[in-house]
């Protein structure tokens, strides 16, 4: 009884605290708005006409402007105040914001239309329980939106109806489900086409809706009062603005692209040597391997934080490294932010005092399963200094990419102390944290390096700092394939585009070489290529049976010759934001049958993707998107946009389909990136009659350089065409960098769908001689150096 007394009067005096949040003036200070009210203060701030940030300070409370996920700063932007009786209205050309001041409501619009408005707004409870935080942000949602984000779940694209836990830890050998995950960001995204952004990196849950009252909660233990509302006018506006707020993808090292070969683990030296002579024998491509934890030790338990060559099994390393670059192959290694007591760096790391504390200030020792450890102080300088030191020592040994694992941290229990917080309060942030510190070493030790950075936990604006993350040690099953789209879809709605996961599948003994070849099928169309698993069963291709490995070679072969447009890809997304990876809603945002739809999707702008994800599928239902039509990547067979089709399926690949319209540059298979080359490659254009006029590009550099195009070291091929009855006209433009070395290009420029033979094509204006076969034209095009062409094919 006593339990329930105690219930109702906090929850009447949390109802009492916003019931009497009086409005009492306001003033507009350095274009923010500021708003006083009988308990507080509201700071509401422009940074676009589509990003408004509100933040509430309770009275009594200092003002806190640290952000761990924001880096945009404040555009100028024109904002207008009207004010009633009983209304105040802050608006822009696009995001208004509409203040009734009894009783107290915010609301937020966009171009007129109601986005989200404040319930109860910021809420005080008295609880000092973990599973009820003291601290909540309240908003009405209409009944009809469906909910995105919270970071990698597996739960069903639309989220709503969850209470979602915000505290990254690891699932083991998850499958269909996992309502908590190794990355949490506290976003929600609607299909109204705006997003919330909650801006503070303590503990807590997103709740959307889950009593079903349309009620949206960010709920957490301590923190910023502060939330950002983002509107677009599209998905792709959307995530654009997004991370425009929180920070862009740098463009990752051609090589990234490719092929890695990993596993836990190579113990020696030779394995590592003779494991990559086998993908050169057997000409399966590759440009990375992957070294677990045994590069510093050969036990898994007692030798983490050594952080240094096991000399017995790794007697040479730099030659090893040497060796591989020569062969054109990168040196990754594995490291983890614990150091345990019996590790080699133990006592060096305490006499630094880099370790988190407990209160009386010494090194917070605990258990887990590696051993007895502390935990590294990335938020203290001599943290960062001493951990970025382990790092570049081993770059100038030549390592050419890092693996940051157990990173939420995977054990760091509440009592720890870092300089920036008690360890609730930073938790969340502290993979991204430690993105930012390899990040920003090389920015200031190595400047003329794209880092590659593997990392499967982090926070909002984690893709800023470099962060490619991947889905945990999901379970090496059918049930762990099928939740891989849902989490690359939401993770590169949410900013981080290159979320993937270990193809093959990584926890247990399970063996299934048609679950093997599925998922490396997928692999080619999702960000980054890396087979990975453990000892059980092998996860490289040279170790599989002559069959599943040729059915595989061609996948990976695959991989390489798309490498042109994949490329594009990540240009695009360091560029405006925009996912590699894009669900069907992006094309069809009021087609309420796909906005809980992830068993297809885009890759890019121009490939539909329906991967298999059950054992001996035969047959499968595909939607084709109603803006172009689209065609067979394998065959060339047609289907009409906005059809739903049942479709034979092939053992060989996966349902895979071209836009009409699209241009598609592809290159010829190589070992390695290191054999790029735009000197010969294939331009493909799917004629189709429905698409009368489309635009595509073909973005190159040197694949290394950071920040090439902001130096002007790039080019841009730009596609066009123009569709009419009787000749389709093709545009190719190219713009250079002002510092690019650009060269003559050898181009097949093949044209799909072509019925009946042409009467004439010419190239600016010369008659050219070309192949007719199966439909498809071939047209060879010499692109000279700083000329435009205009193909047209007379029909």
């Amino acid at each position: 009884m006593k339990k329930i007394i105690l219930f109702l009067l906090i929850s009447s005096f949390s109802f009492a605290q916003n019931a009497n949040r009086k409005f009492e003036s306001y003033k507009v200070s350095q274009n923010t708005l500021e708003i006083k009210t009988s308990d507080g203060q509201y700071f509401i701030k422009p940074y676009s006409d589509k990003i408004i940030e509100t933040t509430f300070l309770p009275t009594g409370e200092k003002l806190n402007s640290n952000s761990h996920a924001v880096v945009l700063s404040p555009e100028k932007v024109t904002f207008k105040i009207k004010q009633t009786q009983n209304e105040l209205v802050y608006s822009s050309n696009g995001i208004a914001v509409s203040i009734t001041k009894s009783p107290f409501q915010i609301k937020y619009l966009y171009k007129n239309n109601l986005l989200i408005s404040e319930k109860n707004g910021f809420v005080k409870r008295a609880t000092n329980s973990k599973e009820q935080p003291q601290e909540t942000l309240e908003f009405n949602l209409d009944g009809t939106e469906a909910l995105y984000g919270a970071g990698a779940r597996a739960l069903g694209m639309n989220r709503r109806g969850n209470r979602l836990e915000l505290y990254n830890q690891a699932d083991y050998g998850y499958g269909t489900h996992s309502k908590k995950m190794n990355f949490s960001i506290p976003l929600v995204m609607s299909s109204k086409i705006y997003a919330v952004h909650f801006d503070n990196g303590a503990i807590g849950w997103l709740d959307l809706d889950s009593k079903k009252d349309n009620t949206l909660v960010y709920e957490t233990i301590s923190g910023r009062k502060t939330y950002q509302v983002i509107a677009g006018d599209s998905w792709t506006d959307l995530t654009s603005n997004y991370t425009s707020l929180t920070g862009r993808q740098p463009l990752v090292p051609r090589w990234v692209l490719g092929n890695f070969s990993s596993r836990f683990g190579y113990h020696s030296q030779d394995e590592v040597t003779k494991t990559i002579d086998k993908y050169i024998k057997d000409e399966i491509p590759v440009d990375a391997i992957i070294l677990d934890l045994y590069w510093f030790g050969k036990t898994v338990t007692g030798t983490m934080g050594n952080l240094d060559w096991d000399k017995d099994n790794f007697s040479n390393p730099t030659k090893m490294i040497t060796d591989l670059n020569s062969k054109g192959v990168k040196t990754v290694l594995i490291t983890e932010p614990f150091i345990l007591t019996t590790s080699s760096k133990w006592n060096d790391a305490v006499d630094k005092k880099v370790l988190a504390t407990d209160n009386a200030g010494n090194p917070f020792k605990y258990d887990f399963f590696f051993g007895n450890t502390g935990l590294v102080d990335v938020f203290k300088p001599e943290g960062k200094t001493w951990f970025w030191n382990i790092y570049k020592g081993l770059i100038n040994q030549g390592v050419g990419g890092w693996w940051g694992d157990l990173g939420e941290p995977e054990v760091f229990p509440s009592a720890s102390l870092t300089a920036q917080g008690k360890a609730d309060e930073v938790h969340n942030v502290y993979g991204h944290t430690w993105a930012k510190m390899i990040n920003d070493g090389y920015a200031k030790d190595f400047p003329n390096v794209r880092p590659f950075i593997l990392m499967r936990a982090g926070y909002s604006g984690s893709q800023h700092y470099g962060m490619i993350p991947w889905s945990g040690d999901v379970g090496r099953s059918w049930e762990g394939l099928q939740s891989q789209p849902e989490i690359a879809l939401q993770m590169g709605i949410q900013g981080m585009a290159y979320m993937h996961s270990d193809l093959g599948g990584f926890a247990g003994d399970y063996f299934d070489n048609e679950l093997y070849v599925r998922w490396l099928q997928y692999g080619v169309f999702q960000p980054v290529y890396r087979p990975h698993a453990q000892e059980d069963v092998a996860s490289e291709p040279v170790n599989k049976d002559i069959l599943t490995k040729a059915k595989v070679k061609k996948q990976i072969e695959l991989r390489y010759q798309m490498l042109p447009y994949n490329y594009t890809l990540a240009f695009e997304n360091n560029n405006k934001g925009l996912p590699l990876m894009r669900p069907l809603f992006f094309e069809e945002p009021t087609n309420e049958k796909l906005l809980n739809s992830c068993d297809s999707y885009l890759w890019g702008n121009d490939f539909l993707v329906k991967p298999i994800t059950k054992a001996g599928v035969t047959n499968t239902t595909v939607y084709f998107p109603k803006n172009n039509n689209w065609y067979d990547f394998y065959t060339g067979v047609k289907h009409e946009g906005g059809a739903t089709e049942n479709l034979a399926v092939s053992a060989d690949n996966i349902p895979v389909f071209v836009r009409g319209g699209a241009f598609i540059p592809m290159i010829k298979t190589i070992q390695n990136t290191t054999k790029y080359s735009l000197a010969n490659f294939d331009l493909h254009f799917y004629f189709d009659e429905k698409t009368t006029s489309s635009v595509g590009k073909l973005y190159n550099d040197d694949g290394l350089t950071p920040n090439a195009f902001e130096k002007g070291v790039y080019e841009i091929l730009n596609f066009s065409s123009n569709v009419s009855a009787k000749e389709i006209s093709l545009k190719i433009k190219t713009s250079v960098g002002k510092i690019f070395a650009s060269a003559d290009k050898n181009v097949t420029l093949l044209v799909h769908n072509i019925s009946s033979k042409p009467a004439k094509i010419t190239v600016n204006g010369a008659n050219v001689d070309f192949k007719t076969n199966a439909k498809t034209l071939e047209i060879p095009v010499v692109l000279k150096k700083g000329l435009n062409y205009e193909i047209k094919i007379q029909l």
